[in-house]
């Protein structure tokens, strides 16, 4: 089978079959005349990482109904942006999703690179985020790569080689089948075909418009494929957050160094999360143990987090830390495992 057949059959199959997600724009609009937006297209990729489809549509829509331009968003203020991507995860990419909008608005007024290499130049965007910009909102010939694309050429091409070592040669091929004809729908034919059809765990291989040329299902290894190196287990890090609250109701919280996890975000005083952290209060008090523990999962370990808390008098005087009025205090605004340690320790201290 030549590569301009797989991608001609895989587009045969995407015209009628294409996802309607509020980012894109389907086959049947492209060929009325309808563009996509590249400010939609780049939200949306960096939402998508490591994250669902499913659980990115509710970000996405409010994060448009909020800033529905590039413009907008580079406007916006960092708390309320970091607030609306709680859940999302990494927070690093939100403080980079907020400089590049500043720097694609403030130095390119307001339009997007169209090319792969002038789209790495920006804060945040990689490699596969600049081929999906490329290609989904500009329509250049650029290599697409997700995990939906990896899976479809690690079964179409029985690559046996198991991954992280397979991603060059999944990617070799990826490149290799990429059209010069609508390579933006063929990006996302190939991500629809991984998502939909050829499927991590019972592939619908009758269903697949690329099954007559399918090495891995010819030879019955479909549900195997890709192969994958077993993952080490997550360790343990054990941490202790200290959450307070002074006698007029404000709450002494801490904004954390710009580096590191959780970069930039506000949060509840706190010990270093290790093995064995050490007790480190950000003011004498008289601290007690709610009886409640934060479990939060990061990607590369999990965390326990013990909790302290205290009542504070109006002039207590924290070694770190500021207090934050209850009146400019939103729970919404902090990191999920902060708003966790929120949700647990502010019942002992009279919060909502």
């Amino acid at each position: 089978m030549r590569d301009e057949d797989y991608s001609a059959d895989l587009l045969h199959w995407y015209d009628p079959h294409a996802r309607a997600l509020p980012w894109r724009v389907g086959p049947a609009e492209r060929r009325s005349g309808a563009h996509p937006d590249p400010y939609r297209v780049w939200l949306s990729e960096v939402m998508l990482q490591q994250t669902t489809v499913a659980a990115v549509r509710g970000y996405f829509d409010r994060f448009t109904r909020l800033w529905p331009g590039v413009a907008d968003l580079a406007a916006a203020e960092d708390a309320a942006v970091m607030g609306e991507w709680a859940g999302l995860g990494y927070y690093a990419r939100a403080r980079n999703l907020l400089k590049c909008a500043r720097v694609v608005t403030r130095d390119l007024g307001g339009q997007f690179p169209t090319t792969s290499a002038e789209l790495l130049s920006l804060p945040g965007i990689g490699p596969y985020t600049a081929a999906a910009i490329a290609a989904i909102a500009f329509d250049r010939p650029a290599m697409v790569v997700d995990g939906n694309v990896e899976r479809v050429m690690a079964r179409l091409f029985a690559v046996e080689t198991p991954l992280p070592a397979a991603r060059p040669d999944l990617a070799a091929l990826a490149a290799r089948l990429t059209p010069q004809d609508r390579p933006g729908d063929y990006a996302q034919a190939v991500m629809d075909l991984g998502a939909t059809i050829c499927t991590p765990k019972a592939p619908a291989c009758g269903l697949c418009p690329l099954r007559p040329a399918c090495r891995a299902r010819a030879a019955g290894q479909q549900a195997g494929l890709p192969r994958r190196l077993p993952k080490a287990p997550k360790p343990t890090r054990y941490g202790i957050a200290y959450v307070a609250r002074r006698a007029d109701g404000a709450w002494l919280l801490e904004r954390r160094p710009d580096r590191g996890l959780l970069g930039g975000m506000l949060g509840w005083p706190g010990s270093d999360w290790a093995d064995s952290p050490s007790e480190a209060p950000p003011v004498v008090a008289d601290w007690r143990d709610p009886g409640a523990e934060v479990h939060h999962t990061f990607t590369h370990f999990h965390l326990r987090l013990a909790l302290r808390v205290a009542h504070l008098p109006g002039d207590a005087t924290p070694r770190t830390g500021r207090f934050v009025p209850p009146h400019r205090f939103r729970p919404s605004d902090l990191p999920t495992v902060m708003r966790k340690a929120y949700d647990l320790a502010a019942p002992a201290l009279g919060g909502n």
